[in-house]
């Protein structure tokens, strides 16, 4: 008898914790529903604003998603699903992270509460930010799940990044600082990005991870100046298919990724 109850505890408890993960926990991005959350269904986008937001423009983010669409040559197939924080408790349990915003494949975005309060002070710029996060959404819905995978994390920051405009905002260095401490000797090859050798190369930069950023985005800035726009786009979405990066690369540039970022190195010293 003890253990039939068992049988039926063991379900109903796996349940319970899965429906709090979901309303509460971090599951909540795929949720399909947001209790504490006024929704508002746009024409582009699905906004949810979590109860005690000060946040009310969102009716403009409606309209970041043609640009973010223009800039990558893609098309969103699914609105995205914004979700504003007003109670960081809230944010930092569901997000996992404390991160200004965090972007999830299945199409949701979560804006921290300081985030806002940052945009509404004039500090970052909430339309570069988002557009950022956008960036990620639109690949994430234009690649399957092996290539979500095995997609490059710094070509996915480099992209974000360049069609954001976001090099020289806020924190980040601009291209003529990040050309100038590379050649200070502070290059990162992107191939150990999110790596076990990421922290082995040495850097010497004030703030490591924007620097970081800012470089990918000049790394897809040039290549899009040498090589033009078209064969950047074929090299972005090949490797929605094919997720051997290095063969991927000499396929379309017809040069090895390491020798690129040879050149790369040697034209930024000139």
């Amino acid at each position: 008898m003890k253990r039939k109850y068992i049988y039926i505890a063991i379900p109903i408890a796996v349940f319970f914790v899965l429906l709090y993960l979901f309303l509460f926990g971090g599951l909540f991005p795929f949720s399909p529903v947001a209790f504490g959350f006024q929704k508002y269904e746009q024409e582009n986008t699905i906004i949810y604003i979590q109860n005690g937001s000060t946040f009310q423009d969102y009716q403009v983010i409606d309209f970041y998603l043609e640009s973010v669409e223009v800039s990558h040559h893609l098309k969103f197939s699914e609105k995205p699903k914004i979700f504003i924080f007003s109670d960081e408790n809230s944010y930092l349990k569901r997000a996992r992270t404390n991160a200004r915003f965090i972007a999830y494949p299945d199409r949701s975005l979560m804006a921290s509460p300081w985030a806002i309060d940052e945009s509404q002070e004039g500090i970052i710029s909430l339309e570069i930010y988002l557009k950022h996060e956008l960036s990620h959404i639109l690949l994430n819905q234009n690649m399957g799940l092996i290539a979500d995978i095995r997609y490059p994390k710094w070509l996915m920051e480099g992209i974000a990044m360049y069609t954001a405009e976001q090099m020289g905002t806020s924190i980040y260095p601009s291209k003529s600082q990040v050309y100038e401490l590379i050649r200070e000797g502070n290059y990162f090859p992107p191939q150990f990005y999110k790596t076990n050798q990421e922290e082995d190369i040495q850097l010497n930069v004030e703030n490591r991870i924007t620097f970081l950023y800012s470089e990918f985005a000049c790394i897809v800035d040039y290549l899009i100046e040498r090589y033009g726009e078209e064969k950047f786009h074929q090299y972005m979405t090949g490797l929605f298919t094919n997720t051997n990066h290095d063969e991927v690369f000499k396929q379309v540039f017809q040069i090895d990724f390491a020798d690129f970022q040879n050149k790369f190195v040697e034209y930024i010293r000139r």
